[in-house]
């Protein structure tokens, strides 16, 4: 019996939703249903030819860059370069009201210029910030919530894993996804820093000032232990902007830089954490690459019943302004992050997507930033924010709605600023215009 196009979709993404709801892996959850639909719609052949064609996808130069990227976040875990960090940002901002929070925020933004990865950056920061924030009297939901929300600046502030994936998928140059995530990344981190010190102005209880005084050689004595950092930054970040490499060999140039730091200056290599970083690599590397095939899967059977072709011409026939339906589509987007991680939301949204708001008169560059801009939000906000667990993790003084009440205003904080970059695309596009 032929089942027609409509009944399929709503067969599959009726499957797809409840596999989620049910609490399945992304992946499972998309292959399982992806397969179906592909079985219902094309049969035995369109299904023998799936394989070839998620070996198709994963078979491109630009994703080993995500595996080097994710190494360097892993080495750079296992050094005291985050707690330098920290140190460094807090000596230089505890006058201000809420300090160690605002000290909280750029070490985050500061160690995601490192990592690309937000939950490594929640981790290796929080592990620190929080007791000391605690400790100093600070309202639970303060210490939480500023680290919480800011690790998600390591998705946006290159080298970042999201820039690279939506690379792979849109066919945009990923080393003008980073340097255009620079400039939303600093106005982020500063957009939140603001909160906090208006917060503990409004309250100080939140946030008692620090007491003893920190001398200009303290402040600048802790400038001497984040040169690594500088270093590390400078030779990925410095090497894609002027050329010199691209992203993936500026990938392998900080991977194995993290490494010479991390035995040179922290003498934390050895044949554990060797192990132990490869391991972890390799677990991630093998968890993304799970997702992008089975999303292939999902995607072809979304292109047999003309998905993408659909939208395209709802996007264009609808009579409202371009931005009103681009408005539109970014709150789909936020919706679904709540239940949906980020590099899944990539993965899958992407192929769907993308021809709508090229449809649009948009540009896929700036659409990549404006994407992984909105997909902060996903990463904080329940039942699926990754970095909420990880803060959860780190720390048994705060409980789970501790957390979530610190986290909510910073959710409103990235959505106005990504109205700030939807409004104003030559902001996004000013620095990768510079690139020639």
């Amino acid at each position: 019996m032929e089942i027609s196009a409509t009944l399929a979709t709503v067969i599959v993404i009726v499957i797809v939703l409840a596999l989620i709801f049910l609490g399945c892996p992304i992946f499972l959850s998309l292959g399982v249903s992806g397969v179906i639909g592909i079985l219902i719609t094309r049969g035995i052949v369109g299904l023998a030819q799936s394989p070839a064609m998620m070996f198709a996808q994963l078979d491109n130069f630009v994703l080993v860059a995500a595996p080097l990227y994710i190494l360097m976040g892993e080495v750079l875990f296992i050094t005291g370069i985050g707690r330098d960090l920290y140190e460094a940002f807090s000596r230089w901002l505890h006058w201000l009201p809420g300090g160690l929070a605002v000290a909280s925020i750029f070490a985050c933004a500061a160690f995601g210029a490192m990592s690309g990865v937000s939950i490594v950056a929640v981790a290796v920061i929080g592990v620190m910030a929080v007791p000391e924030m605690l400790k100093r009297g600070y309202d639970p939901s303060v210490a939480a919530g500023s680290v919480t929300a800011a690790g998600a600046l390591a998705m946006l502030i290159p080298p970042s894993l999201l820039f690279i994936l939506y690379g792979a998928e849109a066919h945009v140059s990923v080393a003008r996804l980073f340097i255009g995530g620079i400039i939303p990344g600093i106005v982020l981190a500063i957009m939140m820093s603001i909160y906090v010190v208006i917060r503990v102005i409004l309250k100080p209880d939140l946030a008692p000032r620090i007491a003893e005084r920190i001398t200009w050689k303290a402040r600048f004595g802790s400038l001497s232990r984040v040169w690594p950092a500088v270093v590390l930054i400078v030779l990925v970040l410095g090497t894609i902007y002027t050329g010199v490499c691209t992203p993936t060999e500026s990938a392998g140039i900080g991977a194995a830089g993290s490494y010479i730091i991390a035995a040179a200056v922290y003498r934390a290599v050895n044949w554990k954490t060797l192990r132990a970083t490869l391991t972890a690599t390799m677990r991630i590397t093998g968890m993304i690459c799970i997702i992008v095939a089975c999303a292939m899967a999902f995607g072809q059977f979304l292109n047999t019943v003309r998905i993408p072709e659909i939208l395209v011409e709802f996007c264009v026939g609808v009579p409202w302004p371009r931005v009103g339906v681009f408005l539109l589509l970014m709150f789909f987007l936020i919706i679904l992050g709540m239940f949906i991680d980020g590099a899944s939301m990539v993965i899958v949204t992407t192929p769907i997507l993308l021809p709508a708001i090229i449809a649009l008169g948009y540009d896929p560059l700036w659409y990549g930033i404006i994407l992984v801009l909105n997909l902060e939000m996903a990463v904080i906000t329940p039942p699926v924010g990754l970095n909420l667990y990880t803060m959860k993790s780190i720390t048994e003084d705060i409980d789970m709605g501790q957390i979530i009440r610190g986290i909510l205003p910073y959710v409103g904080i990235e959505f106005a600023c990504l109205l700030i970059f939807i409004f104003s695309p030559q902001l996004t596009l000013w620095l990768p215009g510079l690139m020639g």
